[in-house]
């Protein structure tokens, strides 16, 4: 998918500042985000301050300016709209290094689930579980790998005991779930890095046909964030050619714990059911055991 000018690395900065731009000190910070993103994506707080010939508190106060708590939370979705501009080839070029593939890669997830926890808010994932609680039922739309991550947040909401389905399965049947939907309804976008066309469109549809919708990205371009009511910002950086999708599972799980705990009785109500279910059809190699455990 080519990247629309309204989601330039230029714009997506500029349109930040709501008109206001920047002076003095600041200015030269931006200056150099915008003539340099990969040395700006990649570099520490003080790197960046010796090429804009500033302090590191300039710094802090131009990301603040940008509407970001500080430079590391500007710096995540700096790098994801720097590396969504790349091709796959590009990304796995920026991440060659020294070392074991496999050991990089589950630092780097680790670093991406402690950067999640540190910044999470939590009163977003409320927000989200409250609705499709609440909602007539919800859909849930991811293409490609990022399938994996709405199929396990589809399922275990299923299991939770609310009517909620992913559609991964290409744009007809998209489509044909888009006309069904309406007031009531909820959905959740979730895709990473360049970002599904498909996807954006249909965050787009639902929110003029009155459906509550949320996006869970990386780095969300303007016409997926601007038909969202909330967005979570999920580190989805990998070491090789493609994003990974540890942190994006995080969210699914700690979204759908978060689900269980609106309504206890319902959800422990549809466990029960299911788990009758799975023993009527013989589903699991190990079964509970009746009896006193104690």
């Amino acid at each position: 998918m080519e990247e629309r000018a309204t989601d330039s690395f230029e714009d997506w900065l500029r349109s930040r500042l709501a008109g206001r731009g920047l002076r003095g000190k600041a200015a030269a910070v931006l200056e150099v985000l915008l003539s340099q993103p990969r040395r700006a994506s990649f570099g520490s707080a003080s790197e960046l301050a010796q090429l804009a010939g500033v302090n590191v508190a300039t710094v802090t106060r131009t990301a603040q300016a940008l509407g970001f708590t500080g430079w590391p939370a500007l710096q995540q979705e700096l790098r994801a709209r720097y590396l969504s501009s790349l091709s796959a080839g590009q990304v796995a070029a920026e991440h060659s290094g020294n070392g074991s593939p496999s050991a990089r890669s589950l630092r780097r997830d680790l670093d991406s689930l402690a950067l999640l926890n540190r910044r999470m808010d939590e009163r977003v994932l409320l927000t989200i579980a409250e609705a499709v609680a609440a909602a007539r039922r919800t859909v849930i739309v991811a293409d490609g790998s990022y399938a994996a991550v709405g199929l396990a947040l589809a399922h275990n909401a299923r299991l939770a005991g609310y009517p909620v389905t992913a559609v991964t399965l290409g744009d007809a049947e998209l489509a044909n779930t888009m006309a069904a939907l309406g007031h009531g309804d909820v959905l959740v976008a979730i895709s990473f890095w360049r970002l599904y066309e498909s996807t954006v469109l249909a965050a787009n549809v639902a929110r003029s046909r009155g459906v509550r919708v949320f996006a869970v990205t990386d780095a969300a371009s303007p016409a997926l964030a601007e038909a969202a009511e909330e967005v979570v910002m999920v580190p989805a950086e990998g070491e090789a050619f493609f994003p990974s999708l540890t942190a994006g599972m995080a969210v699914a799980q700690a979204l759908v714990t978060q689900l269980a705990a609106v309504d206890p009785a319902r959800t422990g109500a549809s466990i029960e059911a299911a788990e009758a279910m799975w023993g009527r059809f013989g589903l699991l190699h190990r079964r509970p055991v009746a009896g006193d455990h104690s």
